[in-house]
């Protein structure tokens, strides 16, 4: 069954869109069809982030009426599919965020799976974005005000009747001063999809404008999204093959040189 889920958090900063896009590529990774919405209008980093800031015709002008939802439709050098929003204060000016749910069956045409990276906060077109939702991942890190803000998104998509599939914690160091997952739990009543660790990939693939799941596929970070994506999709996953082993790669390195190791 086709579904649309909107990946939201209840603040800026705590790896939204990050996760929004390395679950679309962990999807597309398993050969799942997956479409990438960047449905936060306000301050859209979908395009930047993977290398196409800048396209002819987006998110803004299918909201305005001015173009067909197919021609907003790009493909990733990966094969998933992208619909960025604009980076122009004046087209944000003309859009109405409410009109997102209108186009509900539309995307569903596109993709069996649709990721919509939501604007943080609780503000109007979070609530937009919200409504467009068959269901929900909240995006938190393991502090306590990242936490009580994921809370008042929970309650919000209680209130709109939007079902939450559960919480990715980010940038987890595994020390005894952030928050521990069973208490997270407890807090937001919610089960824990996944663990994304701290892992400097991430950043190194944000500098490359691409999911870390295609710059560094055996990295921690990487492993731990298609983890998730995994389950998501009903797809078995073994990480343990996902490992770079190192003793292999310094025997590759060795025979390069002309060398042998033992």
């Amino acid at each position: 069954m086709k579904k649309i889920i909107v990946i939201s958090s209840g603040k800026g900063g705590v790896g939204k869109t990050t996760t929004s896009i390395n679950l679309s590529a962990a999807i597309n990774f398993f050969g799942g069809e997956v479409l990438l919405i960047d449905g936060n209008l306000s301050t859209p980093n979908v395009g930047i982030l993977l290398n196409s800031p800048e396209v002819p015709i987006n998110l803004n002008h299918v909201l305005s009426n001015k173009a067909d939802i197919t021609e907003a439709v790009y493909e990733h050098e990966s094969g998933m599919k992208i619909i960025p929003s604009s980076l122009s204060v004046k087209e944000l000016g003309k859009v109405k965020p409410q009109k997102l749910k209108d186009f509900k069956e539309d995307f569903k045409e596109l993709a069996d799976y649709i990721i919509v990276d939501s604007a943080a906060g609780l503000g109007a077109e979070a609530k937009a974005t919200l409504e467009l939702a068959d269901e929900l991942i909240l995006v938190t890190n393991p502090e306590i005000a990242a936490i009580a803000d994921a809370l008042k998104t929970i309650k919000l998509a209680e209130k709109l009747k939007k079902p939450v599939r559960g919480v990715i914690v980010t940038r987890v160091k595994k020390n005894k001063i952030e928050m521990q997952p069973e208490i997270v739990k407890d807090m937001l009543e919610a089960p824990i999809l996944g663990m994304i660790p701290e892992d400097l990939s991430v950043q190194e693939a944000l500098k490359e404008r691409d999911a870390v799941i295609h710059t560094h596929p055996k990295s921690k970070a990487a492993r731990a999204y298609k983890e998730i994506a995994a389950k998501l999709i009903g797809q078995e996953y073994e990480h343990k093959l996902d490992v770079e082993d190192k003793h292999s790669s310094f025997q590759k390195a060795l025979k390069l040189f002309g060398l042998s190791g033992k």
